[in-house]
């Protein structure tokens, strides 16, 4: 396949480049600077500006732009750029996807599109929409893909949930605490804690651009959901560190914010259109996963 990517220089995007290259497919990356390869296009959506060559022959492309949820403690300014870096570079790809006939899309998105807390509840790529910033933020994030969906676009829309990498994410965040010993469960610990390899998270992408009957919501989660006691357990177990503290939550949002809310709460989701089509895991448990993210697995 020919496949262009917006969002490539992430955690996630660096990992899928490297993973489609290792299976024979022809990638091409957009950046917002001067290309300086020749795999790369320059875009500008702020501008709805890309370069008309980048989507020629494509056979899918993916959006993973987005600027980071846990990067900044929010405040009204942020809560604004992480709508921008989301909405407007999505509706500009869709659009694109659906003028130049690629004939799928696929578009990142996150699990909580569910709520912020939907307690001991399943959820999966069926249940509604949740309420709050974050989900309303998911949901008008997906709606930006209409322009291709209506065009008769294959679209996917990717729900991710925390992705478990050493070298990025919450993990990278996470890990010298729990090394120096400071490693706690988060408020209540009862909270449930949507969690992914990187591997997964990749997997999940590659198989959906590669299955051509998937289309629609997928949630990209672990199978086998976790609190954050139990996900704060394992980590410890992973690093072989104790895990002795307990960050109330007035501490928290004292910390972070009005952020405090989506980590003291959270979504039980559940993958089921990746297991009904037949996606194998490589890391089906949060031990597995945290094994191979620490570089013990």
């Amino acid at each position: 396949m020919k496949v262009v990517i917006a969002g490539s220089s992430g955690l996630i995007g660096t990992a899928l480049v490297a993973a489609l290259r290792r299976d024979g497919h022809q990638v091409s990356r957009l950046v917002r600077r001067t290309p300086a390869a020749p795999d790369e296009f320059a875009w500008d959506p702020a501008r709805a500006q890309l370069d008309e060559r980048a989507l020629r022959g494509a056979d899918a492309v993916v959006n993973l732009c987005g600027a980071g949820i846990t990067d900044r403690r929010w405040n009204g300014g942020y809560k604004q750029l992480l709508r921008d870096s989301r909405i407007t570079p999505t509706d500009v790809l869709a659009t694109a996807v659906a003028a130049a006939g690629v004939p799928t899309l696929v578009n990142a998105s996150g699990a909580h599109y569910y709520g912020v807390d939907t307690g001991d509840a399943i959820v999966d790529e069926t249940s509604p929409a949740g309420t709050g910033f974050l989900a309303t933020l998911c949901r008008d994030w997906e709606a930006a893909t209409e322009p291709a969906s209506e065009a008769g676009v294959r679209t996917v829309l990717i729900r991710s949930a925390v992705v478990l990498a050493r070298n990025g994410g919450m993990l990278r965040t996470l890990h010298p605490l729990y090394w120096a010993g400071l490693g706690g469960r988060l408020g209540s610990g009862r909270q449930y804690f949507p969690w992914i390899s990187l591997d997964d998270e990749v997997g999940a992408i590659v198989f959906a651009l590669t299955n051509p009957e998937i289309s629609g919501p997928i949630n990209a989660t672990g199978p086998a959901p976790v609190t954050n006691a139990e996900f704060n357990r394992a980590l410890g177990r992973a690093l072989h560190r104790p895990t002795p503290f307990i960050v109330p939550g007035f501490a928290l949002h004292a910390l972070v914010g009005e952020l405090a809310d989506s980590i003291l709460h959270g979504q039980r989701a559940i993958p089921s259109v990746l297991e009904d089509a037949g996606y194998t895991y490589q890391h089906p448990t949060i031990g597995a996963a945290l094994a191979a993210a620490v570089g013990r697995g």
